[in-house]
């Protein structure tokens, strides 16, 4: 009976996860039929404004080649008058000496006749008509302005859609996510030479599977590519998935979208837990600031309720010379009972933690301390971290400590026994934690150098854990174990235990301290 029920139920699940992906499919066809609709009326649009602009050049070619033409015809016309004008004088003045002469032929007088044919003589050398030429000036062939548009004729004939590139395919074995960067390549089905550049998209996303056509993100869009593959880099993982669809472009028009291809992002992210965190500390998303003045009027109830609770409670008032106290004392630890919702750090624990447990599999992080913090702890711990408790001095806490305060120091720090690490505190650090391994390890953030690495076994959830005394930290979450930590670790994890890296601390507590054997050993007058 049981196990039918487990068969049915199944199905059901099965059946359920169909419907969902049938509905998806049928908005997504709802979606592509009404933009059908737009992208119909769009191309209309645009072939109409194409051919207005054809026949707004060709208007503009007919009234410029006719121009033409008639400024040939004034030309010509304006040579040949005045050529006409010019003959039409000489001739009247030749017909007029033609008669003269005539006449002088009559003249009987032999004085006269010689002066008269002298005159002749003369008026015939200086006679218009001898001095015009008689070609004509311009012909009467336009031919020089004819036109032959056969050739433009069977180009317009020739006028077709664009050839709009094919759908690029992206290969998806071939993408890689890996250090908060993701490298997306694809290929053309068909060699195209025309393609001028492609267009990437992409978008965060909860789901898994094809993307759907309403997200909760909107696609981000990054242009002008001008290879088959393309990397996004410094990312934020702050999403289970990322969609990515890519689409090539010639000189006029862009393809069809490839299909969309979902990779996995996954990444650890988490925020400061304000509602546990010691009043002095002003807690944002992801920032923590120490403020003297937090929670100044609710500090005298506070203080009178754990004085009663306790009789190691340490007074307060232990003040430097700023009047701010100092971190160094400490007070005794007490697990405060079972509940729901933690009690809020007080005392000297100026305590915050993350507010997502780590239960499984392997994370990072990373800190970034202001330029003039006195005071800072990074690590983790379990949940039952009392209210009084400080990072590093109880067996359920592991950290570094950065102390810029009288006297500097850094040190790696659990159940109140510290190891001075003989490096330069970084200005950014990376947080490694492998539960299922139970190791939490700690990295220069810039140059992933190995700073210390604790090993023991979680025996239930842990939280990332931050103390900050007179300064203020700025967290980083959303990245992925970079591959620098992932080699080292598996490199480490390979020695098998090696005593040149790994050294036992405390047989009676589940926890080994290790380091780079470059490190100096442990003075025992540094411990406490």
């Amino acid at each position: 009976m049981d196990s039918q029920k487990d068969a049915l139920q199944r199905i059901i699940t099965t059946l359920a996860n169909k419907n969902e992906e049938l509905n998806h499919f049928i908005e997504a066809l709802n979606h592509t039929l009404g933009r059908v609709q737009v992208n119909s009326t769009q191309v209309v649009s645009d072939l109409e404004e194409e051919f207005d602009t054809l026949y707004a050049m060709l208007e503009e070619m007919k009234e410029s080649m006719t121009s033409t033409i008639k400024q040939e015809t004034v030309r010509k016309s304006h040579e040949l008058q005045n050529q006409l004008t010019q003959s039409t004088s000489a001739l009247e003045s030749a017909e007029e000496l033609l008669e003269f002469a005539n006449n002088a032929l009559h003249i009987t007088d032999d004085g006269e006749f010689t002066k008269a044919a002298k005159q002749i003589k003369d008026r015939v050398t200086m006679a218009p008509a001898f001095r015009l030429t008689m070609k004509p000036k311009a012909t009467d062939n336009m031919t020089h302005l004819m036109v032959d548009f056969s050739q433009e004729r069977q180009m317009l004939q020739g006028l077709q859609f664009l050839p709009v590139p094919r759908a690029p395919e992206i290969v998806l074995g071939d993408c890689l996510v890996m250090d908060n960067e993701v490298t997306v390549t694809w290929r053309m089905p068909m060699e195209d030479s025309k393609i001028d550049h492609y267009i990437l998209e992409y978008r965060k996303t909860s789901h898994e599977g094809l993307p759907r056509v309403k997200d909760e993100q909107c696609w981000e869009v990054l242009d002008d590519i001008r290879t088959t593959e393309h990397t996004l880099q410094g990312l934020r993982f702050d999403s289970k998935f990322m969609n990515f669809r890519v689409r090539a472009c010639n000189k006029a028009a862009a393809g069809d979208y490839s299909d969309p291809v979902t990779l996995e992002t996954r990444a650890f992210n988490f925020s400061f837990d304000s509602t546990s965190s010691h009043l002095n500390l002003k807690v944002e998303d992801r920032g923590v600031e120490w403020d003297p003045q937090g929670g100044k009027g609710l500090d005298s109830k506070v203080k009178g309720k754990e004085n009663k609770g306790s009789a190691h409670f340490t007074n307060l008032k232990n003040m430097s010379r700023s009047g701010t106290p100092s971190p160094k004392r400490t007070s005794v630890s007490r697990s405060p009972a079972t509940r729901g919702a933690r009690d809020r750090f007080t005392g000297e624990s100026y305590t915050v933690l993350g507010d997502t447990s780590v239960e499984s599999g392997q994370h990072y992080w990373e800190v970034k301390p202001q330029k003039d913090c006195k005071s800072y702890s990074v690590g983790l711990a379990y949940r039952n971290l009392g209210k009084f408790d400080q990072l590093g001095k109880t067996n359920n806490t592991w950290c570094v400590h950065v102390n810029n305060w009288l006297q500097n120091s850094f040190a790696a720090k659990h159940n109140n026994k510290a190891k001075n690490l003989d490096v330069p505190v970084p200005d950014s650090i990376g947080v490694y934690c492998d539960f299922d391994r139970g190791q939490l390890a700690f990295y220069n953030a810039e140059n992933k150098q190995l700073l210390h690495t604790f090993k023991m076994k979680f025996t239930q959830p842990v939280v990332p854990a931050f103390m900050v005394w007179c300064g203020g930290l700025t967290l980083t979450t959303g990245l992925q174990v970079p591959s620098a930590v992932r080699s080292f670790q598996k490199t480490e994890n390979g020695l098998g235990g090696s005593n040149s890296s790994i050294s036992q601390q405390d047989p009676s507590v589940a926890c080994d301290i290790c380091f780079y054997d470059k490190l100096p050993s442990v003075d025992a007058s540094l411990l406490p």
